[in-house]
């Protein structure tokens, strides 16, 4: 059933395959972009671009709430083109900030258009130290130190906001993710996830699986993926084809 898909981050990793699934499906998709060159770009696929920065709570209330979505989607991040290694130090705190921030202001902006489900990016090596494989039930790594933590942090903000809220809640806690605009086209270590089949869980869970938390990556020892192939329908081989 074709729906209005708010998609914060269209331009992005993970948002780019995620607009084509949209719209393959019939979507109508209203997408935020920070540039006017890349809100082209998506006018051009078929998307409904809206410039806009989510730090600016009014403006995204605004954008939300004039799009009317059933569904917002948060694909939302701030890294460094590539996800180069040797620039993530400087941006970790800003992606952090998206998380906190961000988040709220999304998730706001969510309940004042009266959407359904909001669906949002988080990442699944997190956990706190325990058994292996973790499941969705094993708690976070709260007291995280180091330069990790101010990640770590960001994640459980994000996780709070929209779980919490009085609305359906999803996270999806990617892995690793290889393939176009990562700067890698196969997985550099466990616990990954190509960025067709990270957005294919986004699409699937506009109309599958119950509020929480789903693990997102390829068979490892270190994390169970059974409630994503269970209830989302998810497969981890799956690629968008041309």
């Amino acid at each position: 059933m074709p729906r209005t898909i708010f998609l914060a981050g269209a331009a992005g990793a993970i948002g780019a395959p995620l607009t084509r699934l949209l719209l393959r499906a019939g979507h109508r998709v209203v997408g935020t972009t920070r540039t006017p060159a890349r809100a082209e770009a998506l006018r051009k696929l078929g998307v409904e671009p809206v410039v806009v920065d989510v730090f600016e709570r009014d403006a995204l209330i605004a954008a939300v709430t004039a799009a009317r979505p059933e569904i917002v989607i948060h694909q939302l991040t701030d890294l460094p083109p590539a996800l180069d290694p040797a620039r993530m130090p400087d941006f970790v705190p800003r992606n952090a900030r998206i998380r906190r921030e961000g988040t709220a202001n999304l998730v706001a902006a969510a309940l004042a258009a009266g959407a359904r489900r909001i669906i949002a990016q988080s990442i699944a090596w997190v956990y706190a130290p325990g058994p292996l494989p973790h499941a969705e039930t094993d708690p976070l790594d709260h007291g995280a130190e180091g330069p990790g933590a101010v990640s770590v942090q960001g994640v459980i903000a994000l996780e709070d906001a929209v779980l919490q809220a009085p609305i359906e809640g999803v996270i999806l806690r990617y892995g690793y993710l290889y393939g176009p605009a990562t700067g890698s086209d196969a997985p550099r270590r466990p616990m990954s996830v190509h960025v067709d089949a990270a957005a294919q869980a986004a699409l699937l869970a506009i109309d599958h699986g119950r509020p929480g938390a789903y693990n997102v990556a390829e068979a490892s020892a270190e994390l169970s993926t059974t409630r994503a192939l269970d209830e989302l329908g998810w497969r981890a081989d799956f690629r968008l084809v041309a």
